[in-house]
């Protein structure tokens, strides 16, 4: 991939080869300790000799990870952005000025304990108002959180909850409470600060007869309010876009990471914005982020997002170099620098602009990064939070997974997409049989502005929805 590797990827085993499709081989002999180096960068070194043509793996290279960091900005030039048409996609303009891509109602828990009442409450109301113009539907978000929490995970499920509520993707929202949690929703109401009344209703399970009944009647009038949207004409500058990647394999570094990489670069151009986040999946690629941050200070929040998720894993007594899955490294990834720098490219070659915090939320235009682990269901869900209207995933594995916002998978090759074509939005594997990156990533920008114009997902198809809240430990 560049001049200065030392390994190749395999696009086509020989017969009995030990290094499968997508694994590396050695182009040159490499010595025991010397750097193994990959898309330009080392990866690990070498932990014995290894002769040009040798299969390169876990077998033969190891980290070269290892503690908490000092770092120097060393600020590169601003890339050049390409000038392109920058096209409007059909959206929902709220009242706050933001932009949704879907017009939903959402019934949102403050405590797991009501969780079975919401898919009640949403059966039925889903039956008697099925239909409705513009609206696109009735859907819970359970979780398993929100009583018997303290410190920083009581405030993070109230964060994160809070966030949800304020999507610009639901059009209204019930918030349904049990009463007696910890989450009360007096308490959730003061995390969530001014909201309009026509749009986000409450109710308290233990203070009617039937919260069932009450809460379709409640959904009855929030349908009403937000078939009242109509999509319109809004320019993609209004898109905040997640960045998002599971189930790797040695293509995702190849094809769908810079492919949505070059997506992020031409939304950026176009005034929008993107959102890179599981932090341990930069540890070995962190200075070519932070020397991409538009000034001092925002390198100084990158340094401080690298290693305070460094520190929180060495505060467990757990190896912060220990990420590839199994799954990964089958795949043919070897070491979490080898993963890392795949997985920063797709944040193409943009500025750095903003870094926030676990649960925070997107106000600057740009390229912000997310403090999130690299768990899937809980990174997804911390990039809806944030406000990302549609989440790009790039897997080589596949996954089902989806999550309360539209959620696109790009396979990385095209034996997986036309395998599970049920779980695959787009085919990145196009790159390997001679498709432009140019041209791939016109069709691709295409695809997006069409799920944002209402087109849905297969994860939508599926009915994938779900939630899930980093657990920290308890902070007193």
């Amino acid at each position: 991939m560049h001049e200065k590797d030392n390994v190749a990827v395999v696009l086509h085993p020989a017969e009995g080869a030990k290094a499968g499709r997508g694994h590396k081989v050695a182009l040159t002999d490499i010595r025991a300790g010397e750097h193994i180096i990959k898309y330009g960068f080392p990866i690990g070194h070498a932990t014995s000799d290894i002769k040009a043509g040798d299969w390169v793996h876990t077998h033969n290279i190891k980290t070269n990870l290892g503690d908490i960091l000092e770092y120097q900005y060393q600020p590169e030039p601003a890339a050049d952005q390409a000038t392109r048409d920058c096209p409007t996609f059909q959206g929902y303009r709220r009242a706050n000025g933001k932009v949704g891509v879907r017009n939903e109602v959402w019934i949102i828990p403050t405590v797991s304990c009501v969780n079975q009442n919401i898919r009640l409450m949403a059966q039925q109301a889903t039956a008697r108002f099925k239909g409705t113009p513009n609206v696109d539907g009735v859907f819970e978000i359970t979780h398993p959180y929100g009583c018997s929490q303290l410190g920083d995970d009581h405030s993070s499920t109230q964060r994160i909850l809070a966030d949800l509520v304020r999507h610009p993707n639901a059009g209204a929202v019930l918030v349904v409470g049990l009463g007696c949690e910890n989450n009360y929703i007096d308490d959730f109401k003061k995390v969530l600060g001014d909201y309009d009344p026509e749009r986000v209703r409450f109710l308290v399970a233990q203070e009617v007869e039937d919260e069932i009944a009450a809460g379709v009647e409640l959904l009855g009038d929030l349908v009403q309010y937000a078939s009242g949207f109509n999509r319109e004409a809004c320019p993609v500058s209004e898109l905040v876009i997640g960045l998002k990647c599971g189930g790797s394999d040695g293509f995702s570094g190849i094809t769908a990471n810079p492919l949505v990489g070059a997506f992020s670069d031409s939304l950026l151009a176009c005034g929008g914005s993107t959102v890179l986040t599981e932090v341990p999946e930069m540890f070995g690629a962190e200075t070519i982020l932070m020397n991409r941050a538009i000034d001092c200070a925002v390198f100084d929040k990158t340094v401080q997002l690298i290693n305070d998720f460094k520190a929180y894993f060495q505060g467990y007594n757990q190896p912060i170099y220990e990420n590839p899955s199994p799954g990964n490294k089958e795949g043919g990834i070897s070491t979490l620098e080898e993963k890392s720098l795949g997985c920063t490219q797709k944040g193409g070659r943009g500025r750095v602009t903003d870094v926030l915090g676990y649960a925070g939320q997107v106000t600057k235009k740009g390229l912000t990064l997310l403090s999130s682990p690299g768990n899937d269901m809980v990174a997804a869900t911390a990039l809806a939070a944030a406000g990302c209207q549609i989440i790009l995933f790039t897997t080589g594995r596949g996954t089902p997974l989806g999550t309360v916002v539209p959620t696109v998978k790009v396979a990385t090759n095209s034996e997986v997409f036309a395998r599970k074509t049920n779980w695959m939005d787009f085919d990145a594997g196009q790159l390997l049989a001679g498709v432009s990156m140019q041209q791939l990533n016109e069709q691709f920008f295409a695809y997006v502005v069409e799920v944002a114009s209402g087109k849905p997902t297969k994860a939508e198809h599926m009915g994938f929805r779900e939630i899930a809240i980093f657990k920290n430990g308890v902070t007193l």
